[in-house]
């Protein structure tokens, strides 16, 4: 049974279940979606992603979510909190959020009201001092959406991952600390 970690205006966000994955192929794993996270995935590939959140969440209380939507009760994105654990981070074992939003869907502010409740959650009951998010120059969407969340250009944690094509070879790096997160709420929220 999934636990419902927070809730938002539209959105459910909800640990991980049995049956997430083949969901996530379908729903989130297209070309389009996928682009700047360094392409479609193999289903075995976000089986053992979600291993991992599962592990993550039991463990240490916090995990990547899978974002429903309340009108319909249909998948619409995948958010939450891991450790950065890319071999070539400067900043391993850091909190890092993330996000990505179904292709129908974007564009109504889904990714924002999501991550307002992720860093919520992530500076409240996690009680991290501090959170990064990853991205590359050309995922223009995904920095701005940092930015509006007050979250800070750490060019001193940039790093190139060969992995990726080469316009997004080069990892950027945003933060932001829990005092910096209560400054940057809107009112009510």
């Amino acid at each position: 049974m999934a636990d419902i970690v927070a809730e938002t205006e539209r959105l459910i966000l909800r640990t991980i279940e049995d049956g997430d994955a083949a969901l996530q192929d379908r729903l989130l794993n297209t070309p389009t979606v996928m682009a700047r996270l360094g392409g479609v995935k193999e289903l075995h590939e976000i089986e053992a992603k979600h291993a991992k959140s599962r592990a993550s969440y039991a463990l240490e209380g916090f995990s990547f979510l899978m974002m429903i939507e309340k009108a319909t009760g249909e998948l619409v994105g995948h958010c939450g909190i891991k450790r950065v654990d890319n071999p070539l981070a400067r900043n391993q074992g850091d909190h890092e959020v993330g996000w990505l939003v179904r292709e129908d869907r974007w564009r109504r502010g889904y990714a924002e009201e999501a991550m307002r409740a992720v860093l919520d959650w992530a500076f409240g009951r996690v009680g991290a001092p501090h959170v990064v998010a990853l991205t590359s120059h050309a995922n223009t969407a995904s920095w701005t959406l940092m930015q509006k969340l007050g979250m800070r250009r750490r060019r001193d944690l940039d790093f190139d991952d060969p992995a990726y094509p080469p316009e997004d070879r080069t990892t950027i790096l945003y933060s932001l600390d829990a005092a910096g997160w209560n400054g940057t709420r809107k009112p009510g929220a």
